[in-house]
């Protein structure tokens, strides 16, 4: 239980866990508690989900639209929803445990730029336990969705109000930009920064601006450019 109670103690001692944890290489746990999380959140997402409008909203409205049947629809959305349950697990299971690898992999990189060296399992160990804030958030999401009678996109979009992109007024731009400030990505930016700090020796309020520049970059990738790209 020590393996368990040990990476937990960030959410009430985030710098002594962070750093205990580190130190005992203790990765496996907090990963398996972030697969598990997200599994579980994608589940019961995919299981309240109401596919209905947003099936509907893409079917065509010209001439061909009256070659769509009912069945078709009704077939279209038990896809529909077969696909999000899939996924839904398939994100806890595959996508979270090769994340967590690719941050490790990340913060290696930088370590080894900043002339910085760290045992690999010591950044494999921050990388999941940094995360461990994310996992909460999928709880807290998972248990708010298995209250709800079913979920609507917009719906299951402020079920869990953790970002300042949900306000009201904002521009589509503004609203790609206000999702990079989330409660939970900043928690676990931080307890990265405490995290990387400790596996390489580097000063604390170094390593966090280190891993705060590299969030700006996540962001403007994945939040801002992707999606406005895509947009066109």
């Amino acid at each position: 239980m020590t393996s368990l109670a040990q990476p937990a103690r960030v959410f009430v001692d985030p710098l002594g866990g962070m750093r205990a944890a580190v130190e005992a290489r203790r990765w496996l746990w907090p990963l398996l508690i972030l697969a598990f999380c997200v599994a579980i959140s994608g589940t019961v997402y995919a299981l309240r989900w109401d596919a209905t409008a947003s099936i509907v909203s893409a079917l065509p409205t010209d001439s061909t639209a009256s070659s769509v049947s009912e069945s078709d629809i009704a077939e279209q959305i038990q896809t529909a929803s077969r696909k999000a349950l899939v996924g839904g697990i398939a994100k806890g299971l595959i996508v979270m445990p090769l994340m967590v690898l690719a941050l490790a992999c990340i913060l290696w990189v930088a370590a080894w730029l900043f002339n910085k060296p760290a045992a690999f399992g010591q950044l494999m160990t921050a990388a999941a336990v940094a995360l461990l804030p994310i996992a909460l958030y999928h709880l807290i999401y998972a248990l708010c969705a298995g209250y709800q009678h079913s979920l609507t996109d917009l719906r299951a979009e402020r079920l869990v109000p953790s970002s300042l992109a949900l306000l009201d007024g904002l521009t589509p731009k503004m609203q790609r930009v206000l999702k990079g400030v989330d409660f939970f990505n900043l928690w676990s930016v931080g307890l990265l920064g405490v995290g990387f700090s400790t596996a390489t020796g580097m000063r604390l309020g170094r390593a966090l601006v280190l891993i705060g520049v590299m969030y700006l970059m996540y962001v403007g990738v994945f939040f801002i450019g992707l999606p406005a790209g895509g947009a066109q």
